[in-house]
């Protein structure tokens, strides 16, 4: 992993909300730290509604963690395209976000940290 990141559990809860339904609800996610980036929350997928999620094509890649795959939310009759990004096989150095969940603050409704 890069000298800038750093990954640690969470002592908050993340709540993410969109069109009236809880997409995630957790009290183990966890902090990435990226250089002068705001903290970005990777939440486990064992702690949000799947159900809502549909994964898409869409792929990006980060030198630091890997390439990131990405969750449309599916929800109340409408869909965030693209609202989520998940790095399911990280570079060696990133692991502990593998198959953790992130969220676009601007795709979804809310996204409560407690």
């Amino acid at each position: 992993m890069a000298d800038n990141i750093r990954v640690t559990p969470s002592d908050k809860r993340v709540r993410v909300t969109y069109k009236g339904k809880v997409v995630v609800d957790t009290k183990s996610a966890l902090e990435l730290r990226e250089g002068t980036y705001p903290v970005t929350y990777y939440v486990p997928r064992a702690d949000t509604d799947m159900s809502l999620l549909k994964k898409t094509a869409h792929h990006t890649t980060c030198p630091h963690k890997g390439e990131a795959s990405y969750f449309s939310i599916v929800a109340g009759g409408a869909e965030s395209e693209n609202a989520i990004w998940s790095y399911e096989t990280p570079i060696a150095g990133s692991a502990a976000i593998k198959e953790h969940l992130a969220f676009y603050p601007n795709r979804v409704d809310a996204i409560e940290i407690l």
